[in-house]
């Protein structure tokens, strides 16, 4: 039985579909405007495992995730410049080929992470007619009015508002949360249609019943969601920071809309943090996973280092952090290439240690995709004297359908290996054939200081591999 902490109702509950065997599922994606950074990254990962737990439970998934290439300010509210146009002024290129550009990069990005693509991507400048759609009926019913030429959701007409991200309202009556728009009604108010009455430099604009100009934000994510998945989610995906702003407007015109509640399951991954500080683009250096691959490390590293920490727990980068991770990351590699070499043969054991090993793997992640122990299952297995080489790496790989590390691409890596330190591991063979134990150990410290390290084999042989 799979359990989940739903965000809607504080607490982890067991999870099965509205309907039949589906899941219908949404994630929030991203806003094209940059490089992702590893912080957005984190909770792509997050999403991916969610995906192959469910896979792995044995549902169907619809699985859908926005590309929002118009109409995000730098805030998550109606503040601020359109994050769109500060891309294409910054790059002296047009709007839409910064949203291409930035696309395609991230989705590179998540490639190099083992990050399955979702089964639907959906650009918001696509769906445009369809958001003007669902702001029309919001102001048939009653929830949308005008003011300044911009329409605004009334927050006052929804009288669970502020019930999902647990808001204070009576504080934000009073300014707390936005910057005051006289236009609006209610501060909690949040535009639903921008005109070219607020932002006259908008270069993607389109002819509205309000006015040339362009859709807020929240609306992209309700409309293409109903677009594809119908009326009723089983389970929304973002960022714990979306809570406050952004998932709780999109219920609030969602749930205007249909007069029911629209998701079932909210899901939400935590920051990734730098010395008790949010990661994000404005902070200090710009995380990208490139920057880690010119550090030295594969983007794998990083999806290891995401999974020694559960999904609602923050998790602090640090350079020593990511060293750990691939250090433990490299291990498990050269320990699954021995097991692929290993010719030893089945045990009896194996078939009742490998059913018992996958019970309590399966069980970690069902409950809420406890990964961190569920990567402790891995290294049990690899001590278990009661399982045969051959029985283990099938337990891995098998783990490795969710935990997504790349186990079955592991490959001997064929080492260049400089005439210089060939000529000193010959060398060091004929001191340790003279029984030369002192030139042995310094030839050994010198190999080690040219990067190299060596390993003694049976009858005079060695391999040679990177530190």
């Amino acid at each position: 039985m799979l359990k989940f902490y739903n965000t809607r109702t504080r607490s982890v509950d067991s999870f099965k579909p509205l309907e039949g065997n589906t899941v219908r599922m949404y994630c929030c994606g991203p806003t094209v405007y940059n490089y992702a950074h590893i912080g957005n990254l984190r909770t792509y990962i997050f999403e991916d495992l969610l995906y192959k737990t469910l896979k792995r439970a044995g549902y169907d998934i619809i699985h859908e995730m926005n590309v929002t290439d118009v109409g995000h300010l730098t805030s998550d509210g109606d503040e601020g410049e359109d994050k769109m146009l500060k891309g294409a002024e910054r790059e002296h290129k047009s709007v839409l080929e910064i949203a291409r550009k930035y696309e395609d990069a991230f989705f590179t990005d998540t490639k190099a992470l083992n990050i399955r693509r979702p089964d639907i991507v959906c650009r918001a400048t696509e769906y445009v007619q369809d958001m003007i759609a669902f702001v029309q009926k919001l102001e048939e019913k009653g929830y949308a009015y005008v003011s300044g030429g911009n329409v605004y959701f009334d927050t006052a007409k929804f009288k669970t508002y502020g019930d999902f991200a647990h808001l204070d309202l009576e504080n934000l009556r009073h300014g707390a949360r936005v910057d005051t728009d006289d236009q609006k009604r209610n501060p909690t108010d949040f535009v639903l249609w921008f005109t070219q009455s607020k932002f006259e430099n908008q270069i993607l604009t389109w002819d509205s019943p309000w006015g040339k100009g362009y859709p807020g934000w929240h609306i992209e994510c309700s409309t293409m969601a109903m677009k594809h998945l119908g009326d009723t989610l089983d389970i929304h995906c973002g960022g714990i920071d979306h809570i406050p702003v952004h998932h709780t407007n999109e219920i609030a015109q969602s749930e205007a809309l249909l007069g029911h509640r629209w998701v079932n399951f909210w899901l939400h991954g935590e920051f990734l943090t730098l010395k008790n500080e949010k990661m994000s683009k404005s902070s200090g250096e710009f995380f990208t996973l490139s920057l880690l691959e010119k550090k030295g490390y594969s983007p794998l590293h990083y999806r290891y280092l995401c999974l020694t920490a559960h999904y609602r727990s923050q998790l602090v980068f640090s350079y020593e952090n990511m060293d750990s991770a691939k250090a433990t990351y490299e291990n498990l590699k050269n320990k699954v290439l021995e097991l692929k070499k290993a010719k030893d043969t089945p045990l009896e054991t194996d078939e009742e240690k490998s059913k018992a090993y996958l019970d309590e793997f399966n069980g970690y992640l069902f409950n809420d995709l406890g990964t961190p122990q569920a990567l402790t299952i891995i290294y049990a297995v690899l001590k278990d004297k009661d399982l045969s080489s051959a029985a283990k790496l099938k337990l891995i790989e098998d783990f490795d359908t969710v935990l997504g590390l790349g186990v079955s691409e592991f490959k001997e890596e064929k080492l260049d290996i400089p005439e210089e330190i060939t000529a000193l591991a010959e060398k060091r063979v004929q001191a340790r054939a003279n029984k030369d134990f002192a030139q042995s150990d310094a030839l050994r410290d010198e190999i080690a200081s040219l990067g190299f390290e060596i390993k003694d084999m049976p009858q005079g042989k060695y391999e040679i591999s990177k530190k």
